[in-house]
């Protein structure tokens, strides 16, 4: 039985920049908690660090999880907001970029004290912008020697990076699954893996299916996160609305490797019911995983053991779609 989680996010309040008013009122990280209270299955949380409300505490979130049954799986700091908008590690200001890490320090003390699984790093505004603007080696010695400090300042706690290829910085450091891998690899810790978010892979032109088994295969699988988008940005939204044949072959992926862990969504509901949106993603979920249980594993490996991708796909498209003539 799957257990499912969300970034905190998803039940907070959302801001664009044609909305800078936002999408309904500012919501505290102990309201959101409750918010996600509300989603039939949902476990675990991605809690971002500082909380929403300057005043709010540990022990008010510690409070809310214990009142609501949830859990924190991780801990989130911002290093992605206007002070760090010329990056966190990668900032060219030595006094911010020791800012970045005091701040990690801080969040993985809270990870601590909440019981979270992981300390994540989204470093969303590390890397460049315009051609000529840095020196490309330099950003990467910065990315790897910030993070770098902040894993090897704690061994006793799980970190893992979150890639994305863009957004907010044109090219972000860490911006794909193997770029990330080399990084970790340049770093050398042992607690430090890769959150693999699906819609952040598609957005990368990965196959999000295939860098889950190149990703496990190095054992630095640390957590996933599901959502869907439009391939030209991320969009964030919910769970196969737009590719349900890749979510069937992740989900597929998923089993291979024998995932137990959570799995995560990562949606910004913009104009949905947050609550809702949420419990209509573990839906498709639980659709998907009933309409795998009925594919049939050894034709599919014997089908991709000849690389037949007609016989492959007709052994999902058949359940998928119900009554399709099968491939002779």
């Amino acid at each position: 039985m799957r257990t499912y989680g969300a970034g905190l996010w998803l039940f907070g309040q959302f801001v664009d920049r044609y909305a800078a008013d936002a999408y309904g009122p500012p919501v505290t990280t102990v309201e959101a908690i409750e918010r996600a209270a509300r989603v039939e299955g949902l476990r675990v949380l991605d809690i971002n660090y500082p909380f929403n409300a300057p005043d709010e505490t540990v022990d008010d979130v510690a409070a809310a999880l214990e009142r609501t049954g949830l859990t924190a799986a991780a801990i989130t700091p911002h290093i992605y907001t206007r002070r760090y908008q010329k990056g966190a590690f990668t900032n060219p200001d030595p006094a911010i970029r020791r800012e970045a890490v005091e701040l990690f320090r801080r969040g993985t003390e809270v990870a601590h004290r909440l019981g979270a699984g992981y300390t994540k790093f989204w470093p969303g505004q590390d890397g460049h912008d315009y051609p000529f603007q840095a020196d490309y080696a330099q950003l990467w010695d910065l990315q790897l020697a910030g993070v770098r400090q902040v894993v090897e300042a704690d061994p006793s706690m799980q970190y893992a990076i979150e890639y994305k290829l863009k957004e907010p910085r044109v090219h972000m450091t860490f911006g794909t699954a193997a770029r990330t891998l080399l990084g970790i690899e340049e770093i050398g810790a042992a607690n430090l893996g890769i959150v693999l978010d699906f819609g952040h892979s598609l957005f990368a032109k990965e196959t999000p299916a295939d860098v889950l088994q190149l990703i496990h295969r190095h054992g630095r699988l640390v957590s996933v996160e599901l959502n869907d988008n439009l391939l030209e940005w991320d969009d964030d939204m919910a769970v196969g609305s737009v590719h349900p044949i890749d979510t069937l072959e992740f989900l597929w992926g998923l089993r291979r490797i024998g995932w137990e862990r959570p799995i995560l969504l990562d949606q910004f509901p913009f104009r949905e019911d947050p609550v809702e949106a949420a419990a209509a993603s573990i839906r498709t979920i639980e659709a998907m995983d009933r309409l795998l249980d009925r594919v049939d594993p050894a034709a599919l490996a014997a089908a991709q053991g000849r690389q037949d991708a007609l016989a492959a796909q007709d052994l999902v498209l058949n359940e998928l779609l119900g009554g399709r003539a099968p491939v002779r």
